[in-house]
């Protein structure tokens, strides 16, 4: 049977069924973590999502005698082409069944798209800012997942190559053995910074007083740490205030550490979360009826794994050692949370700062992401 294209309406109804085929589509896939699908559908809603302020998206699904086989999203981010003087578009949302007409049908449909909007690139798959998925699965497809992380059949790079899209960069994740110790150079290094610089860690019990006395700033430190990555798109204020609005409430607080100066100005953070791996594949993305109770048990309850979210130092102080103050306050609270392992989650593989933090600890590279590029 010939595949046809579909074009997504965004509205909830049909975006549902938009997500969900991507949570059918790895049933049984004992390393697949589903997204919670209404935190999905809403990013694809423009009067949800304040990244539609900039950008453009369209949602397809292909079928195949009536039952849906695939979907992709296309995603123009005009800020971050005006910052990059590229004529681009981003794929997102892609899954697909191993078969060549669909992924071909789903391609076209998006890189159509693309093109009747100006574009003359295709790059991804990625999501509307850094804050979304990116990166397809590469190596490690027998390794569990994370929430931050794209899973993907090992035949979707195949497709990506038969299609004539090729490497633009990639991604490295690292699992850590979190130490029964802080390690005794870290420690060194972490006091030498803090008597030099004038520097302290700060700790919050109140997830409303965090949010007022930093909540802004955190994610303005974001923007300054992150601004030179690959693909990045500044968060604008309504952004920021709608991630601090959905996700600072959530955080479990020992588990956050900040870094200011004498001045109480924002240097540093690292922000990490028990692993909602186990808890999002019990409930299959849901959070009705027993989802909520899945994911409290993951941030409160016995957990193996803890997922670093968010790391960022102020650019005039990167590669002076603060990041060795962000772990020597946090590793004793993995450790009393009985956290065996930490997920690095999406670092890219150039970026040496990056993976410098990283020398004093027991670790293995055990997940590489992609993203591709295709001239169209």
């Amino acid at each position: 049977m010939p595949v046809e294209i579909r074009e997504v309406a965004p509205v909830k109804s049909e975006l549902r069924k938009f997500v969900k085929f991507g949570v059918n589509h790895y049933k049984g896939n004992s390393c697949y973590v589903p997204p919670l699908i209404f935190d999905e559908v809403e990013t694809l809603i423009p009067e949800k999502n304040p990244a539609f302020d900039f950008c453009e998206a369209q949602s397809f699904m292909a079928y195949r005698d009536g039952k849906p086989v695939g979907r992709i999203t296309a995603i123009i981010n005009r800020k971050v082409n005006e910052r990059s003087g590229r004529k681009e578009a981003r794929f997102g949302y892609f899954e697909t069944i191993d078969d060549a007409e669909v992924a071909d049908a789903l391609f076209a449909a998006a890189e159509g798209w693309a093109r009747s909007h100006g574009m003359n690139e295709m790059v991804g798959p990625m999501g509307f800012t850094d804050m979304d998925h990116e990166g397809m699965l590469v190596e490690g497809f027998d390794e569990l997942g994370t929430m931050a992380t794209i899973y993907n059949y090992p035949y979707y790079p195949e497709h990506m190559e038969r299609m004539g899209y090729v490497k633009d960069t990639d991604w490295v994740e690292y699992r850590i053995t979190v130490p029964d110790a802080i390690p005794e150079k870290h420690q060194r290094i972490a006091d030498i910074v803090a008597k030099k610089y004038g520097l302290r860690t700060i700790r919050y019990k109140s997830r409303k007083k965090l949010a007022a006395d930093y909540g802004v700033e955190l994610f303005k430190l974001i923007n300054e740490a992150y601004d030179d990555l690959y693909g990045y798109s500044p968060l604008t204020d309504r952004q920021i205030q709608y991630y601090i609005d959905k996700y600072l409430s959530v955080l479990r607080l020992d588990c956050v550490s900040l870094v200011v100066d004498s001045n109480d100005a924002l240097v540093a953070m690292g922000i990490s979360i028990p692993s909602f791996s186990k808890a999002l594949r019990r409930s299959s993305g849901k959070l009705f009826p027993l989802g909520w109770y899945h994911i409290l048990k993951a941030i409160y309850g016995r957990n193996d794994v803890v997922d670093l979210m968010l790391i960022a130092v102020r650019k005039d102080y990167l590669s002076k050692g603060v990041n060795a103050l962000l772990f020597a306050d946090l590793i004793p609270a993995y450790r009393k949370n009985g956290y065996k392992y930490a997920e690095s989650n999406l670092e890219l593989e150039g970026n040496e700062n990056v993976q410098k933090q990283w020398q004093y600890f027991e670790r293995r590279l055990h997940r590489r992401r992609r993203s591709y590029r295709k001239q169209i």
